[in-house]
């Protein structure tokens, strides 16, 4: 049965019927607290709790940590991009872990960047170390991820095309609100990974609407690679993609073709030309919400809610 992992600045806490319950624990890490299950199924049983509402809630995910991510691994996504899901690569990189932040963190865009991009993901987090080498397998894959998250991964797009890596555009601080809970899952609940329904709204307009069935590298396969070179431990982050819907979208294959043939200094001054005038990317004030959960409610992540601010 899953249980819901909430954090405050000083305190962990179950989700229970009747609210939270404080986990009694000297764990100060996700990492800690991962290793203390005996305090996490404690709390499930207790009667002592207090109203969630007046929680105030940081990310259960503590930095620092691995933040690893997936580029491009919903089909939906990779033919918004132009691209062909039968042949794009399994594809990493990396995010800083001082740009997590809590789930009703603002998130603040940077004087310099002008197109602040949503991309709503499904976390993993790492309940165990993971050498390089590991096996991974379908039959062990629960025996490493202890559970999932939901996590956003903000992009100054901007910022990430002139350069061609991502790791400067995703890594600014409040550039990955992850929460509110941390859902631990046994071995049969993380077979409905695929089921997990993931959305994200602006100002209340449904932008990204779709389930993991849609990715292209499920995490067994996705951690199959990584270990191949990347060492993991408990408390690590890893996104798995985005669905379609995000604010950037790629022209036309024919206006791709002309474009191309320009040099990059012109090329880039007129795509942005056009991005500049397209409403989607997120402006002073919206309020984006993610929630991420079987269409059943067998699996709830929770429900995510940021205001983006501008750096004054």
């Amino acid at each position: 049965m899953s249980i819901s992992v909430l954090r405050t600045a000083d305190a962990w806490w179950v989700l229970t019927p009747t609210g939270a319950a404080k986990v009694n624990t000297m764990a100060t890490t996700t990492a800690g607290l991962l290793a203390d299950r005996p305090a996490i199924l404690a709390a499930t049983t207790s009667r002592d709790t207090v109203p969630v509402d007046g929680l105030d809630l940081v990310s259960p995910v503590t930095a620092p940590c691995r933040v690893v991510a997936q580029m491009t691994n919903f089909a939906s996504h990779v033919r918004d991009t132009n691209g062909n899901p039968e042949t794009v690569p399994l594809t990493f990189f990396r995010k800083t872990s001082g740009s997590i932040s809590g789930p009703f963190d603002d998130v603040v865009r940077p004087g310099h960047v002008r197109l602040l991009d949503y991309e709503a993901e499904i976390g993993l987090v790492l309940g165990r170390q993971m050498p390089v080498g590991t096996t991974v397998t379908a039959d062990n894959i629960a025996d490493y991820v202890a559970g999932l998250v939901i996590t956003n991964d903000i992009s100054a797009r901007d910022v990430q095309l002139p350069q061609t890596q991502f790791y400067e555009a995703k890594s600014y601080p409040t550039f990955t609100p992850v929460g509110p809970a941390l859902v631990l899952l046994d071995a049969d609940e993380l077979k409905r990974f695929t089921d997990l329904r993931l959305q994200l709204r602006v100002n209340g307009e449904l932008r990204q609407d779709m389930t993991a069935a849609d990715m292209i590298y499920q995490p067994v396969q996705t951690l199959q690679a990584l270990t191949r070179f990347q060492r993991l431990d408990p408390g690590d982050l890893l996104l798995t993609g985005t669905p379609v819907g995000t604010a950037l979208s790629a022209p036309p294959k024919p206006v791709m073709f002309v474009v191309s043939l320009l040099p990059p200094a012109v090329k880039w001054k007129l795509f942005f030309r056009g991005q500049a005038r397209n409403s989607r990317y997120l402006q002073d004030g919206d309020v984006v919400e993610t929630a991420i959960a079987t269409d059943d409610d067998a699996i709830d992540l929770g429900r995510q809610r940021t205001v983006v601010k501008y750096a004054r």
